[in-house]
C-alpha cells in the first residue's frame, strides 16, 4: 500500500502540466554521515564533554531518534546497507568490509536522479558494485557529481561541500550524500586544526572515558583528538546549513545526520552492543518537523533509503527491506518497526555475529564463540587498546575492561538496554528472563530464514594479528572465504523478515 501511493505521486509529479515548479517544490534531501564516531559522542545526546553545537541546533529545531540502529558496525557493509535498504547479507559480497553490492541490487539515489533530482556524493564513498552476470545491464548512474572532498588543507572529506552546495543545478531538487572521514583513524585533525573555525582543541581533561577503558593520559589523548575529528565533522555541517539559509532552501530541505558505526576504540567499532552499533540520528526538516522532537521508537538504517524516496515521491525498489520513518516525522511515538536486526560479518578478523533488539532487549548470537572480539585492526593498533594490553599484563583490568580480551565468549548475549546502557551485564542465564530469550532467539531465527542467512562452512578468517593488530603476511584475498547468505542466493531475497 505504501509504495502504491508512493507511485501514484511519483506519476502525478512527471505528468504534471507545472512540472519545473513541482519539481522546484519538492524537497531537497542531505545525508550526512560521521565516520567511526559512536551515538554519544554528539552534545544532543547527553554528553557535555562533545562539541557539536551545529548538530545539537539541528536536533534543537528538529527530531532527535533515540533508538536508531545500524546494520553493521563497519564502514562499508553498513554504507552499503543504507544505500540500498537491505541487510548486509542480502547484499552479497558487500557484507564483508572493501567488498562491492551485488550488481542485481538499485542505489536509491539511482531512483532520485530518475525522478529528477540532482544528485552528488562528496567525501568518502566506499561503496561499489560488483561484477556484472552474463546479460546483465549495468547499473545506471547513481551520482551526477562524485568528489573525494579534500584538499591540501582539509583531510576530513568535507572541503567541498558548501561549493556543491553552491554551484548545483537551481532548476532541480537536490540529493547531497556527505560522508566525512572524520572520525576514522590515522587521525589528521590536529595537525589541520584551525582554532578560528574549530574552537580550542579538546584537551585529555576534557573527555568522557567509557567503563571498558583504561582512564588514564595515553587513553585520554586518544580521546581528545578522536572529539576533535567530531567538532571538526560538525563545523562542516554548519557551514552547509549557513549556506541553505541563505539560499532560502532550508525550510524545505531534509537533513540527516548519523555515523556509519561506533568510535574507533576498543569494544565499539565491530561490536553488535550499542557502543558500536547504535547511531545518533537526526532529522531536521522545518517543513514537516516540529522543533524539539524526540522518538523513542525503533528505527534501522535500512529505513534511510525509503524514508528519502518517499519524501521525494519516487518509486521504492522492490529490493528494499526497510521502512518509511515518515510517520515519525508527524508522529513521534509512532511505531514503525517491533525490531532493529543487525550483524557482524568479517571485518579484518574472522567472524560471525547476529543480533536482535526489541526496544528493551539486545539479543545476541555470536557464532564464532571461541574468538576475542578486540575490534578491529586499526583499534588494535591505537594507543588506547595498548593501555588496556599493558593494564593486561599487569593483572589491573576491571570486568568491564577485560571483555575486550575475553575467549571464549558467550555464545549468547542478553541485556536490558536502559538499565545497563554499556551492556556489561549478561542475563542470558538468568531464569527471570529465560522466556525473553528465547522469544528472541526464535525470532532472530525466523528472520535469518526469511532473509537467507547462513554460516558459510568456510568463512573469511584473520588478516591480521589479534594481539597486535599487524598484517599477517599472507598472500593477497587468500584470507577471504564465502560471504554469508551466498549459499541461499540471499541477493535475490527480498523478504524482510519480522520487522
Amino acid at each position: 500500500m505504501i509504495r502504491s501511493t508512493v507511485r501514484c505521486l511519483f506519476l502525478a509529479l512527471c505528468f504534471s502540466p507545472c512540472i519545473a515548479n513541482a519539481a522546484d517544490a519538492r524537497p531537497n534531501v542531505i545525508v550526512f554521515i560521521a565516520d567511526d564516531v559512536s551515538w554519544n559522542d554528539f552534545g544532543c545526546y547527553g554528553n557535555p564533554q562533545a562539541r557539536t553545537p551545529n548538530i545539537d541546533r539541528l536536533a534543537a529545531g528538529g527530531l532527535r531518534l533515540d533508538q536508531a540502529y545500524l546494520t553493521a558496525s563497519s564502514c562499508s557493509p553498513s554504507r552499503a546497507s543504507m544505500i540500498t535498504g537491505r541487510y548486509p547479507h542480502n547484499n552479497g559480497p558487500a557484507s564483508e568490509l572493501h567488498l562491492p553490492i551485488a550488481a542485481n541490487l538499485p542505489w536509491f539515489p539511482e531512483r532520485l536522479r530518475d525522478a529528477g533530482y540532482y544528485t552528488a556524493l562528496s567525501g568518502k564513498n566506499h561503496m561499489s558494485v560488483g561484477k556484472l552476470e552474463p546479460g546483465q545491464a549495468a547499473r545506471p548512474k547513481a551520482f551526477d557529481l562524485v568528489d573525494r572532498g579534500r584538499n591540501k588543507n582539509n583531510g576530513g572529506g568535507h572541503a567541498n561541500w558548501v561549493r556543491i552546495a553552491k554551484d548545483r543545478p537551481r532548476d532541480k531538487p537536490f540529493f547531497f550524500w556527505y560522508a566525512a572521514y572524520d572520525a576514522h583513524r590515522a587521525w589528521d585533525g590536529d595537525s589541520q586544526w584551525d582554532a578560528q573555525k574549530y574552537g580550542p582543541r579538546h584537551t585529555p581533561e576534557s573527555v568522557r572515558v567509557p567503563k571498558f577503558l583504561v582512564d588514564d593520559l595515553p587513553t585520554r589523548q586518544d580521546l581528545a583528538s578522536y572529539y576533535n575529528e567530531v567538532t571538526r565533522f560538525d563545523y562542516f555541517i554548519g557551514e552547509v546549513v549557513q549556506e541553505l539559509a541563505e539560499q532560502k532552501v532550508l525550510d524545505n530541505t531534509l537533513i540527516l545526520v548519523l555515523a556509519d558505526n561506533g568510535r574507533p576504540f576498543p569494544r565499539a567499532k565491530t561490536r553488535l552492543h550499542d557502543s558500536g552499533m547504535k547511531t545518533a540520528l537526526v532529522a531536521h526538516w522545518p517543513a514537516t518537523i516540529k522543533p524539539g522532537e524526540v522518538s523513542d521508537s525503533l528505527v534501522s538504517a535500512i529505513d534511510i533509503a525509503p524514508t528519502v524516496l518517499s519524501v521525494a515521491g519516487a518509486e521504492i525498489p522492490e529490493t528494499v527491506q526497510g521502512v518509511s520513518m515518515l510517520p515519525l516525522f508527524s508522529d513521534p511515538s509512532a511505531t514503525i518497526r517491533h525490531y532493529a536486526f543487525s550483524e557482524h560479518n568479517w571485518h579484518d578478523f574472522e567472524a560471525h555475529g547476529r543480533s536482535i533488539r526489541d526496544g528493551r532487549f539486545l539479543f545476541i548470537q555470536n557464532n564464532r564463540p571461541q574468538f576475542p572480539w578486540q575490534g578491529p585492526a586499526d583499534s588494535v593498533n591505537s594507543p588506547s587498546h595498548e593501555q588496556l594490553r599493558l593494564q593486561r599484563d599487569g593483572n589491573k583490568l576491571t570486568a568491564a575492561q577485560q571483555d575486550v580480551f575475553t575467549a571464549p565468549r558467550p555464545a549468547e548475549e542478553l541485556y536490558l538496554v536502559d538499565a545497563d546502557p554499556d551492556q556489561l551485564n549478561n542475563l542470558i542465564d538468568d531464569k527471570r528472563y529465560a522466556a525473553d530469550a528465547d522469544r528472541l532467539r526464535k525470532l532472530l531465527d525466523e528472520w535469518s530464514v526469511a532473509t537467507g542467512d547462513t554460516v558459510p562452512d568456510q568463512i573469511s578468517s584473520d588478516s591480521f594479528d589479534r594481539e597486535t593488530g599487524d598484517r599477517l603476511p599472507i598472500a593477497k584475498n587468500a584470507f577471504r572465504g564465502t560471504p554469508a547468505g551466498t549459499q541461499r542466493n540471499a541477493t535475490t531475497v527480498n523478504n524482510p523478515g519480522p520487522r
